[in-house]
């Protein structure tokens, strides 16, 4: 499904991501752990198209869009809900979904998106900005969904979220993956979220992917030590 091969990443004059090489598979789940200013939400925007790759390559589905703005990749099949939701506050529940609306796959909110997400139905009037944290960080996933994605890109979705919504989102996270059949890529700082909503997981440290492994052969505190200071 994707495919990245030595990427590199630069911002200004300092490189961010280096030489980052890495598979996701057609209907996997995938994590990428690190601490902050790791290189974590530079990677996926240059997945996504929001910022450039100086070196390397980026095949998703069969084809080289490493070149390829942001929107030829959305209409390709990728979804990205950004770190901080970044939801429209005086919209409605019901008007921010439709804002995905516009890649032409589906002409309006189907049926499914509220079934995972009920608590949006029940507030798909309410202003955007009214919601809690978890419910923003549900809206903005139902947003990325409506474009019917092969792959489903989240950028630290348990950020300033409290624990037991973070449970249920991996939980419709996980359902999203196995009965829409999509992949799944998100970035992380909570290892327990990481190992119990993915299938591999990569470490990356100082712009560079240090561990890459199955979740059940990972090495736990291993990891830990590249997410403590």
């Amino acid at each position: 499904m994707l495919e990245l091969s030595n990427v590199e990443v630069s911002y200004g004059g300092s490189t961010v991501v280096r030489g980052v090489t890495l598979t996701i598979e057609g209907t996997g789940t995938s994590a990428i752990v690190g601490r902050n200013g790791m290189g974590k939400s530079t990677l996926l925007k240059s997945v996504i198209g929001m910022m450039p790759v100086r070196s390397g390559n980026i095949i998703f589905d069969g084809n080289d869009i490493t070149k390829e703005p942001s929107y030829r990749r959305v209409r390709a099949g990728m979804a990205y809900v950004p770190q901080g939701r970044m939801i429209f506050p005086s919209l409605t529940v019901e008007e921010n979904i439709s804002t995905g609306l516009e890649t032409g796959r589906y002409k309006s909110i189907p049926d499914f998106v509220y079934e995972f997400f009920p608590v949006l139905a029940e507030m798909r009037s309410r202003k955007g900005g009214l919601l809690s944290g978890g419910q923003q960080q549900q809206l903005a996933i139902a947003r990325a969904l409506v474009s019917k994605p092969k792959l489903l890109i989240l950028d630290e979705p348990t950020e300033g979220i409290q624990p037991s919504i973070t449970k249920e989102i991996a939980r419709t996270l996980g359902r999203l993956g196995r009965e829409l059949g999509i992949a799944i890529l998100f970035s992380e700082q909570v290892l327990s979220f990481a190992l119990n909503l993915s299938e591999t997981l990569h470490v990356i440290d100082r712009g560079r992917i240090v561990r890459t492994a199955k979740c059940h052969d990972v090495d736990v505190e291993d990891v830990k030590s590249f997410l403590t200071i």
